[in-house]
C-alpha cells in the first residue's frame, strides 16, 4: 500500500486542521487505518484508528474528545480532524495502513506507512 498524507501546517493554539491521507495499491476497505504521531525527541505514539468499515474509532487519551478520525473508502481517503489544538500536539503526523481489517494501537500492526505531514501549533 501506498500512502500519502496532506493537510499539515501551522496554526495557533485553539485552531483546527484536517489531515487526508490517500491510500493506492490495495482494496482500501480491506484493512483498517490509524493515525500515528512523532515529536521530536519522543517516541512515535498512536492518535487514532478506524476499522475497514468505519464502524469503530478510538482515540488516544490525548485526542479524545478533540480529534476525530473517519475515512471515506470510495474515495480510499482517512481523514483526521484535529480541534482545539494544542503546541503538544506539534508533531510529525503519519497514517498507517493495518495488516488487518480492525486497527490496534500497537504500531507492529501496521505494514505500510506514509511519509508523514508536519503539524506545527503555535502557542
Amino acid at each position: 500500500v501506498q500512502l500519502q498524507a496532506s493537510g499539515g501546517g501551522l496554526v495557533q493554539a485553539g485552531g483546527s486542521l484536517r489531515l487526508s491521507c490517500v491510500a493506492s495499491g490495495r482494496t482500501f476497505s480491506n484493512y483498517a487505518m490509524a493515525w500515528f504521531r512523532q515529536a521530536p525527541g519522543k517516541e512515535r505514539e498512536f492518535v487514532a484508528g478506524i476499522d475497514w468499515n468505519g464502524g469503530r474509532t478510538g482515540n488516544a487519551d490525548s485526542a479524545k474528545g478533540r480529534f476525530t478520525i473517519s475515512r471515506d473508502n470510495a474515495k480510499n481517503t482517512v481523514y483526521l480532524q484535529m480541534n482545539s489544538l494544542k503546541p503538544e500536539d506539534t508533531a510529525v503526523y503519519y497514517c498507517a495502513a493495518s495488516r488487518s481489517p480492525l486497527y490496534s494501537a500497537s504500531q507492529a500492526g501496521f505494514g505500510s506507512w506514509g511519509p508523514g505531514t508536519q503539524v506545527t501549533v503555535s502557542s
